[in-house]
């Protein structure tokens, strides 16, 4: 396929990679992606998971909240895919700086990836709201109802809710990836959700390159679109 051979191309001739990617990069570890027609949002609860996992839910019906989150949230068995892999080696060899995420799974963390942007937190940090002492997933998965500190506190999983901010270092540090990124790779993302799909604005080079199942809003700004399963194309070069 002539595009995979120009993506080789591109990834041979540099040592600054930067990878950005979203739901698309954990589907394919059977994770299921929120937007997608068999996802998430097309299944059944009492409230639509926008609304459960905002902050104002969190904040009016813990139970509830949890009760989702416990259910649909924590894939703790799925496992890295070629995606994960091969990034994780380009950064071994030296070649990719950053993987930039919206994932919240860790699992470019379980391939042996270093510096990796977690946009959107992590379900695998956890932190005590009153006194901020930080817990594992365990805490999360072996409680009943809302998880509770030894000093009473509630423990909130260290993921950004609807309605609350990004945090500003990781932002600023995805920001310095991009904006001095020889090959950008978007991989796996509708570029539907802000303020992460606004990041791409930073590229400054002429090495974009798109892959995603589905076009995307940023297709037309990209030099190279490869339409495909990611973790396929990434496994092929």
């Amino acid at each position: 396929m002539e595009q995979i051979e120009k993506l080789r191309e591109m990834i041979d001739q540099t040592d600054n990679i930067v990878f950005f990617g979203g739901a698309g990069v954990s589907t394919e570890s059977g994770i299921p992606d929120f937007r997608s027609v068999d996802g998430l949002y097309n299944q059944k609860y009492d409230y639509p998971p926008e609304t459960i996992l905002s902050h104002t839910f969190y904040m009016r019906k813990p139970e509830e909240f949890f009760r989702f989150y416990r259910d649909k949230m924590l894939c703790l068995d799925a496992k890295p895919n070629a995606a994960h892999l091969k990034l994780a080696k380009w950064e071994q060899e030296g070649k990719l700086k950053a993987v930039i995420t919206q994932n919240i799974d860790g699992l470019h963390q379980a391939a042996g990836s270093k510096n990796v942007l977690e946009l959107h937190g992590s379900v695998l940090r956890n932190y005590c709201e009153k006194c901020g002492k930080f817990y594992n997933v365990q805490a999360v998965t072996d409680s009943k109802g809302v998880p509770t500190c030894e000093c009473g506190g509630h423990i909130k999983p260290d993921v950004v809710l609807y309605e609350e901010g990004l945090n500003q270092k990781t932002l600023q540090d995805a920001v310095y990836f991009i904006s001095h990124a020889d090959v950008l790779i978007i991989g796996g993302t509708s570029l539907a959700v802000y303020p992460a799909a606004g990041l791409i604005d930073y590229y400054q080079g002429d090495k974009l390159v798109l892959i995603n199942k589905t076009p995307t809003p940023k297709d037309k700004m990209a030099d190279l679109v490869v339409s495909g399963s990611i973790g396929e194309i990434l496994g092929r070069l």
